[in-house]
């Protein structure tokens, strides 16, 4: 069976990534699968995130950066485009159960995906985002003497360019490229290859609503020729709602897609959402989110339930 799956982008109220966390990969930024190679069982990437990811790339107006530091609604805004000028620093944890022939296995991906905005020139910006999981990959065949139950470590690192207008409009967006580099410790953690492809993101803020959505597809060129080649991406839809006190609802699901893969190992399709809050924690401003995402259409072996919980430290213009 083919295992060549994505690192679901993580998804967040503040990145919604890419997040390439799916049980049959690591993807993201968002959901965790899990599916059994022909030889072994190979954890994808991550958020190309991640966002899911993960995937909050959004690019607020300058007003609003200088805003952001006293303003909550600004703030929230600003936390909520996947590509503001917003320094930030999103930890989360993925937890999915029911991976594995029998259902019965969990997985765990831990992701942190700093993002840090640069100003290139009076007219653009570029905002890097990186996503570096530590994952729990259970075997999905019988362990036994001497095949341990799973692998704990390193996953692949996916890091992001986006360039995107320095005086953004109504429409936000932003594109550049995506990497996925092998640097994972197990052969379950990881694809064991480089690969390189396009990433784009677009989103609108109207009054007290974030639409947007976040892709990317990436294409092994390089790494282990014992390992099979890549053609894999991630498409995360984001819908943020803003309540009273910095309150949030949020949707923010990550389908994954395997074009080498047939059939129903292609796609892992979540549904879910939560619920998040931005505040501060002292005169630090943070991002709290929970979210919960069933699996309907999933990859074999994948699981069928994914928790998240993502913090946030925000660092805003002052």
């Amino acid at each position: 069976m083919t295992t060549e799956n994505k690192t679901a982008e993580t998804e967040s109220g503040l990145f919604k990534v890419d997040p390439r966390f799916t049980p049959a990969k690591f993807v993201p930024d968002q959901a965790v699968s899990t599916a059994k190679n022909s030889k072994a069982d190979t954890a994808l990437p991550i958020d190309q995130a991640a966002a899911t990811g993960d995937i909050t790339f959004a690019q607020a107006k300058m007003e609003a950066q200088q805003q952001a530091a006293q303003d909550p609604d600004a703030l929230r805004k600003a936390a909520q485009n996947p590509i503001a000028s917003l320094i930030s620093v999103p930890l989360q944890n993925n937890t999915t159960t029911g991976v594995g022939p029998d259902g019965d296995r969990v997985q765990n991906v831990f992701v942190a995906q700093p993002v840090v905005p640069v100003r290139l020139t009076s007219k653009v910006n570029m905002i890097m985002r990186f996503v570096t999981p530590v994952i729990y990959q259970p075997n999905t065949f019988p362990p036994t003497p001497a095949v341990p139950s799973g692998q704990f470590g390193l996953g692949d690192i996916n890091p992001s360019f986006f360039f995107s207008p320095a005086k953004a409009g109504k429409v936000i967006w932003g594109v550049g490229p995506t990497f996925i580099i092998p640097t994972a410790t197990g052969t379950t953690l990881g694809q064991g290859k480089l690969q390189i492809g396009p990433t784009a993101v677009v989103l609108v803020q109207p009054k007290k609503w974030t639409f947007g959505f976040l892709v990317n597809n990436t294409w092994s060129v390089a790494g282990k020729s014992n390992r099979p080649a890549t053609n894999q991406g991630i498409f995360q839809y984001f819908i943020n709602y803003n309540l009273k006190k910095g309150y949030y609802l949020t949707w923010q699901p990550t389908i994954t897609f395997n074009w080498k893969a047939t059939g129903s190992e292609r796609w892992l399709v979540p549904f879910g959402g939560g619920v998040g809050r931005i505040m501060k924690l002292g005169n630090q401003p943070v991002n709290i989110s929970v979210q919960a995402y069933a699996n309907p259409v999933r990859q074999p072996n994948a699981g069928s339930f994914t928790l998240r919980f993502q913090f946030t430290l925000l660092y805003p213009k002052k």
